[in-house]
């Protein structure tokens, strides 16, 4: 009888299983793999397929956003005061140093991997705007992967949830209007207002064990691209802090029938971005949060799954934006190598023993804006068609 395997610090977990996923998804790619067109400017279906272009975010200008509460449920509770106290004024100038040398030595690792490396504009955080009901600053253009969605032949503009990134797309502008001129698809999500009826103003912390309270509301769709991963046909979503369940489905009636949008629920009581808590690696080969991921989704039944080795980020270190399980947000150059932090050893000897060729940089400066290798960058070309991967 065959079985799928979860591999938990070099023991593993078996239940039967009646298909084996390699058998299974190699049929899938027979039965379903697409002619791929010409492929144009944009063109990415997986998280996986070999990359060809990528865009890298940038740290010039990054500054604490004006503080609005909606941003509490998902900030590392000893930051709080630091981001209300430092609200519209730039992060460390020496972090910022460390972090734009690391971005530059992640450029030259990916283009001597032979990937193209495209680069936001950097554009004024600190000054103040206004819709007239509110006010704020902005932060950064570090996370592209926030802010914009690649499906395919699409790039998508999504519609954020935090006052202080209402226009961190601008920053990409003169790219997508390149890639629109090459010919992509260029949309974007419905403007959000970002009015009070949007955020649970009685929002307080579930604490740990409970359900996640989210603190967007049902106003108008939202979401952040983080909040979405991509296997071919089927495009994995959660609801959280920064996208309710409005945003998911006006993006899978936006999608139409070609995709299937699945939402998923983890043990996470501060969900935001999914990707620090499942990630697909290759065709059956899933890396997961050993907390958040408890019991394996349906829809990977029959791939094998790794559980995230424990972070080895000392806690001297200032993250600002997120926890140590960022040591999840790995890139994927193909099937096989895969970028992850230069001192992650455990990250790296789970992931070798796995199969996979690391490519090792260092990143941990940058990791205090809140992202990794899979966060700073969007796959804007990846070489493969539309095929299905999931049952």
């Amino acid at each position: 009888m065959n079985s799928v395997h979860l591999l938990d610090e070099g023991h593993q977990v078996e239940w039967d299983d009646p298909a084996p996923a390699k058998d299974r998804l190699a049929t899938q790619h027979r039965q379903t793999q697409e002619v791929q067109r010409d492929a144009g400017p944009v063109s990415s279906y997986t998280e996986w397929d070999p990359l060809e272009e990528v865009i890298v975010g940038i740290v010039d200008g990054a500054t604490f956003p004006a503080w609005h509460f909606s941003m509490e449920p998902v900030l590392p509770a000893g930051q709080h005061e630091t981001f209300r106290r430092n609200a519209g004024r730039p992060f460390p100038a020496e972090l910022i140093r460390a972090a734009r040398a690391e971005l530059e030595e992640f450029t030259r690792i990916l283009e001597a991997e032979g990937v193209t490396v495209r680069r936001p504009e950097p554009i004024p955080q600190h000054r103040p705007y206004s819709t007239g009901e509110w006010a704020s600053t902005g932060m950064y253009a570090a996370m592209p992967r926030d802010a914009l969605l690649v499906v395919g032949d699409e790039i998508i503009e999504c519609p954020m949830a935090w006052r202080s990134r209402h226009h961190e797309t601008l920053a990409y502008r003169p790219l997508l209007k390149e890639y629109f001129h090459g010919g992509a698809k260029w949309s974007s999500g419905p403007k959000p207002e970002l009015r009070d009826e949007l955020y649970d103003h009685e929002w307080t912390d579930p604490g740990d064990g409970e359900p996640a309270r989210l603190v967007v509301t049902e106003f108008e769709p939202t979401f952040d691209a983080a909040d979405f991963i991509r296997c071919g046909r089927d495009i994995i979503a959660q609801r959280s802090n920064v996208t309710n369940a409005f945003g998911i489905e006006w993006l899978r009636r936006h999608l139409g029938d070609r995709y299937r949008v699945h939402v998923l629920e983890f043990d996470d009581a501060h969900p935001m971005h999914i990707d620090a808590t499942l990630m697909p690696l290759a065709p059956g080969k899933l890396l997961v949060h050993p907390g958040r991921v408890r019991r394996l989704p349906d829809l990977f039944r029959g791939w094998d799954v790794l559980r995230a080795p424990e972070p080895v980020i000392p806690d001297t270190h200032p993250l600002y934006l997120t926890s140590k399980w960022i040591n999840m947000n790995v890139l994927m150059l193909d099937e096989q190598r895969v970028v992850v932090e230069r001192q992650d050893e455990p990250m790296i000897t789970a992931l070798k023993n796995w199969g996979f060729t690391p490519v090792p940089c260092s990143f941990r400066h940058f990791n205090s804006f809140g992202g990794s290798f899979h966060c700073a960058t969007l796959d804007v070309r990846r070489r493969g068609g539309l095929d299905s991967y999931l049952g």
